[in-house]
């Protein structure tokens, strides 16, 4: 998660996250998944040249990592933060990203598209993630010529992302929906609407740690404000439902309740081997309990950032060493020891 993730921001006590991304092709040119390597390395070029000409201040604060120049560890460390996706992380014959002094913003080259711009802000930020997704896409537009059809919108190598181009999407804290099982009727519901609903990493990924990424699955026939509009909406009514559900558990089970969160805030203290399932598990627990206020001592922002250090590519990063499943379970509990107590 990028560097300003300690700020206080809307709904903050469910929202972890909002982003929105913005898919473009160049005009004339082949998808990235058939292009050379020189071909790719124009595209890269192309984009870095039209960013940073005549914009000092842009160039200064944006830099510019191929795919080729940093190794496995590094790449898995940038996808664990949601700033590019693993599908640019294994393109390495070609694939680049720019990205911003404060990993708020990330520019992905030769991913499934050519250019796609990904804004990342803490809290229910969509109308800011917008603004500045938008701006640098005019930018951008000032020296590329995209792909667009009148009737079609502009055209990307997945039709799901034709139109628009503009995929948004929340990554919402739900433990108390989780437990009372009314996440299910909200995954179900967000489907019959256009909604998808997806685990931490995106899609085909599982729903640990009681997160849920929720994001819009139309881009086309809608303007980028209705599908702005839209996943706002739907996301300040599950807010809503999380805060009525936590308020049912503890006035119906809160013996039950407290005993679940203060086992994992132990066991998050103590323990010496922890898997990364487990660790997310154990973290969402806690969260639940400092947000009702049973918990004194950490902060949501420490949770939040601790999400990320437990992460395969973060712990080996951080410990400087290729490590085995146990060293990692290991480090994993040492490094959430360390910051919870």
């Amino acid at each position: 998660m990028s560097k300003n993730f300690n700020e206080k921001e809307p709904e903050s006590d469910i929202v972890i996250s909002s982003r929105v991304r913005m898919a473009r092709n160049m005009e004339s040119i082949s998808f990235p998944h058939y292009l050379s390597k020189e071909e790719a390395e124009n595209v890269i070029n192309k984009v870095y040249e039209t960013i940073t000409k005549g914009h000092l201040c842009i160039q200064n604060e944006f830099k510019l990592i191929k795919m080729d120049e940093i190794d496995l560890i590094e790449r898995s460390n940038y996808v664990e933060r949601h700033l590019i996706s693993p599908a640019l992380a294994k393109n390495v014959s070609g694939g680049a990203f720019l990205i911003n002094d404060e990993e708020t913003i990330s520019i992905m080259i030769n991913e499934e598209d050519h250019i796609r711009i990904q804004c990342l802000y803490p809290g229910l930020q969509l109308e800011k993630c917008f603004d500045m997704a938008d701006k640098i896409d005019d930018l951008l537009e000032e020296g590329i010529v995209y792909a667009f059809d009148e009737q079609l919108g502009y055209l990307s190598c997945c039709p799901t992302n034709v139109g628009t181009g503009v995929r948004t999407s929340v990554m919402l804290h739900l433990p108390a929906l989780g437990l009372t099982r009314y996440i299910n009727g909200v995954i179900n519901t967000a489907g019959k609407i256009g909604l998808a609903v997806r685990g931490i990493f995106g899609e085909g990924t599982d729903f640990i740690g009681d997160i849920y990424q929720i994001s819009n699955q139309i881009t086309l026939g809608m303007s980028e404000e209705e599908i702005i509009t839209n996943l706002k909406d739907i996301t300040l009514q599950i807010i809503q439902n999380e805060r009525i559900a936590r308020e049912k558990l503890l006035e119906s089970k809160s013996i039950e309740l407290e005993d679940k969160i203060f086992r994992s805030y132990g066991t998050l203290k103590n323990a010496r081997l922890l898997s990364s399932k487990e660790a997310m598990k154990l973290i969402s627990d806690v969260k639940l309990g400092v947000n009702l206020k049973l918990i004194d001592g950490v902060s949501i922002e420490q949770l939040n950032g601790l999400i990320t250090m437990i992460q395969p590519g973060y712990l080996q990063k951080h410990f400087k060493s290729q490590l085995t499943g146990t060293e990692r379970d290991a480090k994993r509990a040492q490094l959430t020891r360390e910051n919870i107590s």
